[in-house]
C-alpha cells in the first residue's frame, strides 16, 4: 500500500533562499515552479492559489520561523509539504517532521542539501497527501520511501551505520561556514582502534567488523543527539561537536559570540567517556581476553582557535591523534593544550 498516490507535479511551490539548497537551480516552464523567497508572501500566495506540493528551505535562523510554518501547513493543509534543510539542521527537521512537540507535525518530510534542482523535480513523483485507500500501482515505483533509502545509502557506511566520509566533509564544511556566521564553535574529533591490524591478523576480518560496529555503537551512545558521528576509513573515526539546532534563539548574538572562545569542555568530557566506555566494554569475539582489553586514541582540534576551514582542523586533529599515538596510545591530545596527559586520564 503506497503511503502517496503518484501524480504529475503540476504546480510547486518553493520558499526561503534557494542558493543554499540548490546546487544548479533552473526552472524550466515545465517544471511549473513559483520562487517566493519570503514566508509572509507565501503565506498570501497559498492562500489565493492551489499547489500540490511546498517545499520551504529552512533559515538559518529560526526564531520566527516556526510560527510561520505551522500556519502554512494549517493552511495548505491537503499539499504535500517538505522541508529543504542543509546538514547541520537535519536534527531540527527530523522533529519539525515527527509528532513530538506536542502537536501535529509541521512538514511531511525533509531532504537534505544542497541537491540538484533536476533530481528534486525527477524524484518527488508523489504529490498528494496519503490515500490509505490506493493499493500500490507498480512495486518499481520511487516511493519517498525509497527515495530515503537511496539517500541513505550515499550518506551512510554500510558496516558501522554512521555518517560516511563524504557526509562528514560536507557536514564539516556546512556547519564550519555557519559557525562563522553565528560565532560559536565546532569541534572535531579523530580517533581510531589501538592496534586493530593485530585484531583483524589474530582474530580474522569478520571479528575486525564486529570490533568496528561496536565501537560506533558505543559512540553514539556517549554522543549528543546533534552531533554527528561517521566511519572516514578503516578504523578511523570522526565527531563533529557543535552546539545544536534551537527551535527558539533568545539569547542575544553578542552573547553568543562571546562564547567562542578557548578550547568547549563538553567535547573533551564526551571523548573521554567514551575512550572509558570502551576500555570496559567485553568483546565475546576475542575470548576470555577480550574484556577491557581494547583502547582508543584521539586528537581533538576546534574551530576558530585550531583552524579556519575544514582542511585546517581535519589537519591539526590528525596531528594531535599521531601525537596521542607517539605518547604511548589510549588518550585523547588537544591540539594546542599543555595538559594533554592530563586530559587523556582524567
Amino acid at each position: 500500500m503506497s503511503r502517496w498516490v503518484q501524480e504529475p507535479l503540476k504546480s510547486i511551490l518553493v520558499v526561503g533562499d534557494i542558493r543554499k539548497v540548490f546546487s544548479d537551480f533552473q526552472v524550466t516552464e515545465e517544471d511549473h515552479v513559483t520562487i517566493c523567497e519570503d514566508m509572509v508572501e507565501a503565506l498570501n500566495i497559498v492562500g489565493n492559489r492551489e499547489f500540490n506540493l511546498i517545499a520551504v528551505v529552512m533559515p538559518e535562523k529560526s526564531a520566527k520561523f516556526f510560527g510561520a510554518l505551522k500556519t502554512l501547513a494549517n493552511i495548505a493543509s491537503d499539499v504535500r509539504l517538505i522541508l529543504l534543510a542543509q546538514m547541520w539542521q537535519e536534527p531540527l527537521a527530523r522533529k519539525l517532521c515527527g509528532s513530538n512537540l506536542g502537536e501535529a507535525a509541521y512538514a511531511d518530510e525533509y531532504l537534505i542539501c544542497p541537491i540538484e534542482w533536476r533530481k528534486f523535480i525527477e524524484t518527488l513523483q508523489y504529490a498528494k497527501k496519503p490515500d490509505m485507500g490506493t493499493e500500490d500501482i507498480h512495486s518499481s515505483e520511487v516511493t519517498p520511501e525509497k527515495i530515503a533509502e537511496l539517500e541513505k545509502l550515499a550518506t551512510t557506511d554500510e558496516l558501522t551505520g554512521l555518517k560516511n566520509r563524504r557526509y562528514i566533509w560536507e557536514f564539516a564544511r556546512q556547519i564550519i561556514d555557519h559557525a562563522k556566521e553565528q560565532g560559536f564553535l565546532v569541534t572535531l574529533l579523530l580517533f581510531d582502534i589501538d592496534n586493530f591490524k593485530h585484531y583483524n591478523d589474530v582474530y580474522s576480518h569478520s571479528t575486525g567488523d564486529e570490533i568496528l560496529k561496536e565501537a560506533a555503537k558505543l559512540m553514539l551512545n556517549c554522543c549528543r543527539e546533534h552531533d554527528v558521528v561517521g566511519r572516514v576509513g578503516g578504523d578511523e573515526f570522526a565527531v563533529i561537536f557543535w552546539d545544536g539546532p534551537k527551535i527558539e534563539q533568545n539569547q542575544p548574538q553578542q552573547e553568543r559570540r562571546g562564547e567562542a572562545k578557548g578550547h568547549p569542555s563538553e567535547p573533551v568530557f564526551i571523548a573521554n567517556r567514551f575512550r572509558k566506555a570502551i576500555n570496559k566494554a567485553s568483546f565475546s569475539r576475542l575470548g576470555t581476553e577480550g574484556n577491557g582489553v581494547l583502547t582508543i586514541s584521539g586528537g581533538l582540534a576546534t574551530f576558530p582557535k585550531d583552524g579556519q576551514n575544514m582542511d585546517e582542523l581535519f589537519e591539526k586533529a590528525d596531528q594531535a591523534l599521531l601525537e596521542a599515538k607517539r605518547s604511548g596510545k589510549n588518550r585523547i591530545y588537544l591540539v594546542g593544550s599543555e595538559n594533554s596527559s592530563e586530559i587523556s586520564k582524567s
